[in-house]
């Protein structure tokens, strides 16, 4: 399919994944429209495209039915992102169930109703638990650690459910870990990455929890959102649940030395705390399926991409100190 000239919904499309997705559609000559509330996004991540008439904003949430209906309205294509994070499903599991899966049904309901030629669901590499062999292909058993997990994975089935029963044209696309500039540090929402990137710059020390030994398999998210184009494109894909990775791991403790080495602070250092709960022990993805079916693949190196995640960082307005008062060590 042919996405020139289409009208596109993205919901969280302010978020991090998001907001790189928004960029590229832009791009591509599509109309893009951006369903957030923003509790994880930013208007910082969209705010540039403000004046391009191909773009509007509309505040609101996935688990509101109005704002759902007035954001699907004249819509060809959803790109659904909208979520609520790993972390925060710790503390809120019924709020992060309500969004991550009540939402997307609601999404679903509506795209259904307005007859969406194509509907992209982003799910999560944490529908699958620790890996129980390596690599990870789509058809590997679903044991997820948390609710944010189990969340995500109602959240594919009903993507599923609604291609078997009504005919919707769905893809459910599982991105392994993404990394990348826009990556959330604050609160509950920060990931391992961004957060120890802002506590090198504030000479705070790394926070690896556990020994070190999870490994991820982690994708730059500008190729992480050309997977996701490249899915829409696809009409191989309709039906398809299919993984995006880099065929890259790599260990928490090795990535925590690599940000202390490409951040070039010898003030900081790694310090080892209390194991995450649900924390999943090993990803590794199989992405031989998409890759086929597709012809994406990763153009950012993991080393280059964590160079542009901490350049980013140190180019940031706000001063390093500020970032640092938004990130909260242990997050759960």
């Amino acid at each position: 399919m042919e996405l020139s000239g289409k009208n596109i919904l993205v919901t969280g499309g302010a978020g991090f994944i998001g907001s790189h997705l928004v960029d590229q559609l832009l791009e591509e000559g599509c109309f893009v429209r951006v369903l957030d509330n923003l509790k994880n996004g930013k208007l910082e991540n969209i705010c540039h495209h403000d004046k391009k008439s191909n773009f509007e904003f509309f505040p609101g949430s996935v688990t509101d039915p109005f704002d759902v209906a007035q954001g699907m309205k004249n819509i060809d294509i959803v790109f659904h992102l909208a979520c609520l994070g790993v972390r925060h499903s710790i503390k809120h599991p019924f709020e992060n169930h309500r969004v991550n899966a009540e939402g997307t049904l609601l999404v679903l309901q509506e795209a259904r109703k307005k007859r969406v030629a194509k509907f992209i669901h982003c799910s999560s590499s944490e529908v699958y638990g620790t890996a129980q062999y390596v690599p990870m292909p789509e058809n590997h058993p679903t044991l997820p650690c948390t609710v944010y997990g189990a969340g995500k994975l109602a959240g594919e089935a009903y993507a599923r459910a609604y291609h078997t029963t009504y005919g919707l044209n769905t893809v459910v696309i599982r991105p392994f870990n993404v990394y990348g500039p826009r990556s959330h540090h604050e609160g509950d929402a920060g990931e391992f990455i961004p957060k120890s990137i802002v506590r090198v710059l504030n000479d705070e020390p790394i926070l690896v929890f556990g020994d070190g030994s999870q490994t991820r398999d982690f994708t730059y998210v500008e190729d992480t959102a050309r997977g996701l184009v490249a899915a829409a494109e696809s009409d191989d894909a309709i039906g398809h649940t299919l993984n995006i990775g880099s065929n890259f791991e790599i260990s928490i403790k090795r990535l925590a030395e690599r940000i202390l080495e490409n951040a070039g602070n010898s003030a900081s250092w790694i310090q080892h705390s209390e194991s995450r709960p649900g924390d999943v022990l090993r990803l590794f993805a199989d992405s031989n399926i998409f890759l086929k079916m597709t012809n994406w693949q990763p153009a950012v190196s993991f080393e280059d991409g964590l160079v542009k995640t901490i350049h980013w960082f140190k180019a940031r307005p706000e001063k390093a100190s500020a970032l640092f008062a938004q990130e909260a060590g242990v997050n759960w």
